[in-house]
């Protein structure tokens, strides 16, 4: 099984930045991609930012400029740094991998999320 603990979330002002981690563990025979979606109160779920193996990534619109995704270490640990926060992105923030576990075998996996609360 494999499992997925975000890390980072809080209170900040808007404007401010902050920065969130997420840390994979488990029976991970590779890794497809890991990225970071939100979902505010009353919305639906969004991807906000993603990263392929390869190092490829992808923004949501309104986060280009303001987000990046990073690998860390070269292991299974990603950061989402989030600069010129908005209170419109008040939200939980969730961590997301696809991965496969064994050869021809893979699977989505999602953390249990951190609380963003952007706010004065």
């Amino acid at each position: 099984q494999v499992q997925l603990v975000e890390s980072g979330g809080g209170l900040v002002q808007p404007g401010g930045s902050l920065g969130l981690s997420c840390v994979a563990s488990g029976s991970i025979f590779s890794t497809v991609a890991m990225a970071w979606y939100r979902q505010a109160p009353g919305k639906e779920r969004e991807l906000v930012a993603m990263r392929n193996s390869g190092g490829g990534t992808n923004y949501a619109d309104s986060m280009k400029g303001r987000f990046t995704i990073s690998r860390i270490n070269g292991g299974n640990t990603v950061y989402l740094q989030m600069n010129s926060l908005e209170r419109e992105e008040t939200a939980v923030y969730y961590c997301t991998m696809r991965a496969y576990v064994t050869v021809g075998e893979w699977d989505d996996y999602w953390g249990k999320g951190t609380q963003v609360t952007v706010s004065s």
